[in-house]
């Protein structure tokens, strides 16, 4: 595994990180003061240090989808004064959404399910024969849908792999773009393992040279740092509101609208269509192209309430309050034999909260289960649907994740060092073992939580969790 010592100030080093400033939450968040039982018998409120996968819903996107719910109808084609007001509120959504990823004017926002979904509607909009470039940094979502793409469309997807530094990788780049001709370039705006990514305007300047539109999966970095379409001359932009603290279903695609207005449609289906015969369809340009059957209304406007809120905050807030944090959980780690933390290039700058380790002979999972028994903390274990990332970092095997956001105090962080340092030396008080490739506690005691629906989990959170190791 590649590791790099994250430089600090001298006086970061020297302090403890237990007698540093406290570092609040940024945004209130829901369950932000959930407890969860530990296997002593104890409860204590839940270290949420899984951002990356799923972040928590804002209080205040929580307060608008109760607020607009009452007022929930069929959208686009209704005559009634519901039907009216949600398609007020959907296509006013759309426009917060799009602003706040900064789109250009002749920009076209779709709304979707997830990056997943995105990514997927993107590919399959390339024109015919169009070769796609990739690199093998990629999270899966960024990585198949070019790969399926090219199979069903005869589109050519090339993998390229990265190289040992961020200057090495721009200069493979250069040279590949300029070897045939490429009609996309998709990036990740920032890793999903390590919070790291190239510089996006850097990257979008090599690729227009060359004639080459550029994606950037925005997942990680947009929650985390915001982005502009028009600032970075990206062409477009994929993120998801469970990530963005708007976990009701929505994602979004922005960008230009060309292929959009002409690609195949994502969905076949009502409301993608002007005009439908027995002999012919004619559809609709984006976004309503790609939009068929009902839309997820609340989704979106869920999401664009978290993008308001979040573009509402002080100027460089978000920046600030992530970095207080990765560098507290950075220097922590530092402090303990045997912890190692894993980073991509070593002259990339400014991560995102996304940080992953590894404490080499011991079983990442037996970590992440003890860190949840015995101390209330969640962190992801696995690969993190990143394969290829994850060989090249030296732990095919997998890894722990640590990941940040708004509603992240420095007590989650500090809780898990100093979980991570009572682990190493005195080992975990429970008995753990593994069943259907998880790892359990051994006659688990702990209470379930009262609400309705979990009456079977005990029967099957083992076959739940199941031999992924992803997100």
């Amino acid at each position: 595994m590649s590791v790099i010592a994250e430089t600090t100030s001298c006086a970061e080093v020297d302090a403890p990180v237990s007698t540093r400033e406290p570092v609040p939450a940024l945004l209130p968040v829901v369950g932000g003061d959930t407890t969860v039982p530990l296997v002593d018998g104890t409860q204590r409120v839940y270290a949420n240090l899984d951002y990356a996968a799923s972040a928590p819903a804002l209080e205040s996107v929580a307060a608008r989808v109760t607020e607009v719910l009452p007022l929930y109808a069929s959208v686009h084609r209704g005559a009634g004064y519901l039907s009216q007001v949600s398609t007020a509120l959907y296509e006013s959504s759309r426009q917060s959404i799009a602003r706040f990823v900064d789109a250009r004017p002749d920009d076209v926002a779709i709304i979707t399910r997830n990056t997943t979904d995105s990514l997927n509607l993107l590919a399959g909009v390339v024109p015919a024969g169009g070769k796609v470039l990739v690199l093998d940094v990629e999270h899966h979502a960024n990585l198949l849908p070019w790969v399926q793409s090219s199979q069903r469309h005869g589109n050519t997807t090339t993998i390229l792999p990265i190289g040992r530094t961020v200057a090495e990788t721009l200069d493979a780049l250069r040279t590949e773009l300029a070897t045939q001709p490429y009609a996309i370039l998709t990036i990740t705006g920032a890793s999903n393992v390590t919070g790291e990514s190239l510089p996006i305007e850097e990257v979008v300047a090599l690729a227009h040279a060359e004639g080459t539109r550029v994606a950037v999966d925005g997942a990680q970095l947009v929650p985390h740092r915001g982005f502009s379409l028009a600032r970075t001359g990206a062409d477009y932009v994929a993120f998801s509101g469970h990530k963005t603290y708007a976990p009701f279903g929505a994602g979004a695609l922005v960008g230009r609208r060309d292929w959009l207005d002409t690609g195949t449609p994502y969905l076949a289906g009502g409301g993608a269509v002007r005009d439908v015969r027995a002999d012919r369809t004619v559809w609709q340009p984006a976004p309503a192209r790609h939009e068929a059957g009902s839309p997820n209304v609340i989704g979106a406007i869920a999401l664009a309430e978290a993008c308001d809120r979040l573009a509402a905050l002080p100027a460089g807030a978000l920046l600030a309050h992530e970095e207080a944090l990765r560098a507290r959980l950075v220097d922590g780690l530092g402090t303990i034999d045997g912890v190692e933390v894993a980073r991509i290039w070593p002259d990339s700058a400014d991560p995102v909260g996304v940080l992953t380790f590894t404490v080499p002979g011991h079983d990442p999972g037996l970590v992440a289960a003890y860190l949840s028994a015995e101390h209330g903390i969640g962190v992801r274990d696995g690969r993190f649907c990143a394969h290829p990332l994850l060989a090249h970092l030296g732990a095919s095997g997998g890894a722990i994740r640590a990941s940040v956001g708004v509603g992240t105090t420095s007590e989650a962080v500090d809780r898990l060092v100093d979980a991570l340092r009572r682990y190493l030396a005195d080992g975990p008080t429970a008995r753990y073992d593994v069943v259907d490739a998880c790892w359990t506690v051994v006659d688990d005691t702990r209470p379930l939580v009262q609400v309705h629906g979990l009456d079977a989990l005990a029967a099957t959170a083992a076959a739940a969790c199941g031999p992924a190791l992803d997100d």
